[in-house]
């Protein structure tokens, strides 16, 4: 053992950023991340649940093959980047965004589902403080 002792070695082995502001023995958020189940982690709850999930990476992998296979490789890349760049326009964390590029993109601008009548933000319950929001995107908590 070297001259500097036992907390030497504790604090050389804890990198500063694994220490959040709650401290190192911080639990399992609720408020952001809800309870926890182990069954819901194993299993679907239904047979239909992993099809529902993946719906739209399946119907957008079926458009690019398709518009691949009438108009050439060309037409699905150009997709793709103009998907990449809608993407990482965004409104800060607190704020709901209707996500109105994205779906002209996809052809869902027309179209009324089921998310247009019973996802009504003012209603949400994900609003939350608006500084604590922002720390926690950018990392500072």
């Amino acid at each position: 053992m070297n001259s500097r002792g036992a907390a030497s070695l504790l604090k050389d082995s804890i990198s500063f950023t694994d220490v959040s502001a709650a401290g190192l023995f911080e639990g399992h958020d609720l408020l952001r991340r809800g309870f926890t189940s182990v069954k819901n982690e194993l299993l679907p709850s239904h047979p239909l649940e992993l099809t529902e999930k993946n719906f739209q990476l399946n119907q957008d992998k079926t458009n690019f093959a398709t518009l691949r296979n009438i108009q050439g490789i060309h037409a699905p890349l150009k997709l793709q980047m103009e998907f990449r760049a809608v993407k990482q326009v965004q409104r800060l964390p607190f704020l709901h965004s209707s996500n109105m590029s994205m779906d002209i993109l996809r052809g869902n601008d027309e179209c009324i589902g089921f998310e247009d009548i019973l996802n009504d933000p003012s209603q949400s319950e994900v609003m939350g403080e608006p500084h604590m929001m922002m720390e926690h995107k950018l990392g500072l908590l």
